[in-house]
């Protein structure tokens, strides 16, 4: 009978093997998810010289073998962290990542001395931006959109779970019907699906397993800037903010499609990383 010590080496020799992952950080995920426990910390160190049971054991490499299908880790964990919030995901819904964190920073900074904002989530997945922005921010008003259902599910859990008083629609936001009736906002965000159609060929195998519909945007990844441009521009409150998440080679096309657009001060932002991550833009005042 394994240690639990040695049943983690085992994962992490077996995991080493995918592409773009520290083995080592998913197998104490993978440990912990079997364990019950937080396998991250001086917790699971005092069980390392431990004798592991034999279910314990089996349903370790279970996750094991679902790791290394392609499944993500965060599917298989059921949850991930986003700025410091818990957020459900599973099969259907885009996993948040930490360059999105990116547009939380730009938001806050902006807006950190209002006394109250409204806010509008486009493309909304799991709700990670606007919930978290209604977490740091006098939000007195939050809307979030999304079309798909198996993402709707995940955006109302994590509503509950944050004692969120949010208006959640599940409708298209390129709907220029749905768009008129929503409220008009200091803040319309937005992290659209941006991958082309040559990007779409060459993901990583475990992107491949979320959906499709939140990473393909069109043959150049530029359909939904177009169509959120166009229609939810005039959802903005005077010197109201348009804010997207954007593909790293995608800034001077959306920037222009602002300008084109009436938009001033548009400016693209990069992330931790030094990539082009976001782009910025203010309603011009009448």
């Amino acid at each position: 009978m394994s240690t639990y010590g040695q049943l983690l080496t085992d994962g992490i020799e077996q995991l080493s093997g995918l592409e773009y992952s520290d083995a080592a950080l998913e197998a104490k995920e993978l440990m912990g998810l079997a364990v019950g426990k937080d396998c991250r910390g001086t917790e699971f160190e005092e069980l390392m010289w431990q004798e592991c049971s034999e279910s314990t054991e089996q349903s370790f490499f279970d996750l094991v073998v679902r790791r290394l299908s392609g499944e993500p880790l965060q599917y298989i964990i059921g949850e991930w962290d986003f700025c410091g919030l818990h957020f459900k995901v599973g099969r259907g819904v885009l996993i948040p990542r930490q360059d999105t964190e990116l547009l939380i920073d730009i938001a806050v900074k902006l807006y950190k001395n209002s006394d109250s904002i409204s806010v509008i989530d486009l493309c909304a997945g799991t709700g990670c931006i606007g919930l978290t922005l209604e977490q740091k921010l006098r939000v007195s008003e939050l809307t979030l959109i999304e079309k798909y259902t198996d993402a709707f599910e995940y955006l109302l859990e994590n509503k509950l779970a944050l004692g969120s008083s949010a208006h959640i629609v599940k409708g298209d936001v390129t709907d220029e019907t749905l768009t008129e009736q929503q409220m008009q906002a200091d803040l319309i965000v937005c992290n659209p699906p941006y991958l082309t159609a040559a990007d779409m060929g060459q993901l990583q195998k475990e992107v491949r397993a979320e959906p499709v519909e939140a990473l393909f945007g069109g043959e150049d990844g530029l359909d939904l800037y177009r169509a959120v441009t166009r229609l939810w521009k005039h959802k903005l409150k005077e010197g109201g903010a348009l804010l997207f998440e954007i593909g790293a080679s995608q800034a001077d096309e959306v920037m222009q499609l602002m300008i084109q657009h009436g938009f001033r001060d548009v400016r693209v932002k990069k992330d931790y990383a030094g990539n082009d991550r976001a782009v910025i833009g203010f309603r011009r005042e009448a």
